[in-house]
């Protein structure tokens, strides 16, 4: 299921396991726009057996994968059987609000901070050296500049990619699609991730020898003009993982069922928003990747320095069909099962 754009934001969720007592206590500082109601429970020291950790969950945007990578992560911690709160907080895809909630979460003295998405993760790295910080739903670390290496991170910050097989989807938009002759790479511009994975979409279909255009976002506000503006100038379109893309993924899927236009998406969550197929990762699993990594730090067990950024293997990848699209399109998808 994709949330419908608008939607309010979720509201920070104070958890405590293992039968710890909850002091609830209401707050009326501090309260963002984009969050309810926090715990004032204080946390244990970081590698104390019997300590309660504070955590505090900084969400880029609210859409179907990043919803499923913070309730992967949340479970994890469950699964651990660690004591802890948690502090969830949603930017509401809000660069500003990112920063100031960032800053928040550090001024509370949080013991780890879950960053999901590649921004999110950008704001809790400029907000602090000190507190670590686990990632996720990112794709190249290194080439967000929030890591040293992929495989030594060297500093605060470590976590879960979500790198996308975009070669692979590119090859299955080709084998559906074998009279396309040019495909529009639909993309928002202020995502960094995005980007890299329009550099492997190009570069994989100048291998197949098939055109392509770019077509560009800043927001949300934009796609339905950028979308209609590739319609009868392209035979496909195709998204990566963009944050952007999936908060409107139903209305570029309306715009193109009603313009018979295919359009390929770069995760699940989108692909039955308003997309025809995929090949996607499980985002939930990413998550609780993120959260077994969170726990290991919270216990003294390692450090973000030393742990590299995991990834999710080929046998987590689902071919994704959404045959309500395909059929609106006339578009035949048994040659997926091949």
């Amino acid at each position: 299921m994709v949330l419908p754009e608008g939607m309010v934001a979720m509201k920070r969720i104070s958890l405590i396991k293992k039968g710890a007592a909850i002091a609830a206590t209401a707050l009326t500082a501090l309260a963002l726009t984009a969050c309810g109601n926090t715990s004032t429970q204080d946390a244990g020291s970081t590698g104390s057996s019997d300590a309660t950790y504070k955590i505090g969950v900084l969400q880029l945007t609210e859409h179907t994968a990043l919803d499923a990578a913070n309730k992967g992560f949340v479970k994890a911690l469950d699964d651990s059987g660690i004591n802890y709160t948690i502090d969830q907080q949603n930017a509401q895809n809000d660069q500003s609000t990112c920063q100031t909630i960032a800053s928040k979460l550090v001024g509370d003295g949080d013991d780890l901070i879950f960053a999901i998405a590649t921004p999110a993760a950008q704001a809790a790295a400029n907000a602090t050296k000190d507190i670590p910080i686990v990632g996720t739903a990112i794709t190249d670390f290194a080439a967000s500049d929030l890591v040293a290496d992929n495989d030594a991170p060297g500093g605060n910050l470590t976590g879960s990619s979500d790198l996308t097989p975009v070669a692979e989807q590119i090859e299955m938009l080709h084998k559906v699609l074998p009279d396309a002759k040019k495909v529009g790479l639909l993309y928002a511009s202020n995502e960094s991730n995005s980007l890299i994975q329009i550099e492997m979409a190009e570069e994989a279909l100048d291998k197949l020898g098939i055109e392509h255009e770019r077509y560009s976002v800043s927001s949300t506000n934009e796609i339905q003009s950028v979308v209609e503006s590739a319609v009868g100038k392209v035979d496909a379109l195709y998204s990566p993982t963009d944050n952007t893309i999936a908060q409107g993924a139903a209305q570029v899927g309306q715009i193109c069922k009603e313009n018979k236009l295919p359009f390929i998406a770069g995760e699940e969550g989108m692909c039955m928003a308003g997309g025809v197929f995929t090949l996607s990762i499980n985002y939930e699993d990413l998550g609780y990747r993120a959260g077994e990594m969170a726990v290991k730090i919270l216990k003294g067990e390692a450090k973000p320095a030393d742990m590299a950024i995991e990834h999710l293997s080929a046998e987590d990848l689902v071919v994704v069909k959404n045959q309500e699209m395909a059929d609106a399109l006339g578009i035949d998808l048994s040659v997926l099962d091949e």
